[in-house]
Order: structure tokens, then C-alpha cells, then sequence
């Protein structure tokens, strides 16, 4: 398995197609695009799609999927929850 890659929707690099491109230099016969998002807003339903789309389409023969965005998972409440005790505690 080729591993991970980091993208950013915007404002910084690699972007989603340079990440996605790196992924296939290193081998992916697939790409999964996991969003790092808590809840579904347009850059889930609109932006990161239409990114994703162009990306693939430099690919051809790659799937390139987009997972479930993170939401708001138990899990990631407790994480919130532990690291606010973390800096309330009384020392």
C-alpha cells in the first residue's frame, strides 16, 4: 500500500490533485480522499467534489473515491472534551 497523503482544499500545497497525482507516482491503483471536515457544508457537497472530479480525470484508469466526512463522531467530541480538561485542570 503506497500510504498516505496530506491535501488541502485550498490556500496551501500540495492541493487535492497534487496529492492525488503523488499518490499514483507512488503506485495507488485507487485514491481515496478522506475529508477532514466535521459537518457536510458546501465545501463537502460542492467544492471538494468538483476538485476531486478534476483530479481523477488526470488519472484515467484510477478510481478516486471520496469518504464520508469525519462529522460529529463521539469520539471526536471526547478528543475536544479531553484536550479542554487537559488545559482546565487545576495543577
Amino acid at each position: 500500500m503506497p500510504g498516505a497523503q496530506v491535501a488541502h482544499m485550498e490556500l496551501a500545497e500540495p492541493n487535492i490533485a497534487q496529492a492525488v497525482t503523488k499518490c499514483v507516482e507512488r503506485g495507488a491503483k485507487s485514491v481515496v480522499v478522506s475529508p477532514y471536515f466535521l459537518s457536510p457544508g458546501r465545501h463537502i457537497q460542492e467544492d471538494i467534489p468538483a476538485l476531486v472530479e478534476a483530479a481523477a480525470d488526470q488519472h484515467p484508469g484510477v478510481p478516486v473515491v471520496i469518504a464520508k466526512e469525519i462529522g460529529v463522531d463521539p469520539q471526536v467530541a471526547q478528543v475536544i472534551e479531553e484536550r479542554i480538561r487537559a488545559v482546565t485542570a487545576p495543577p
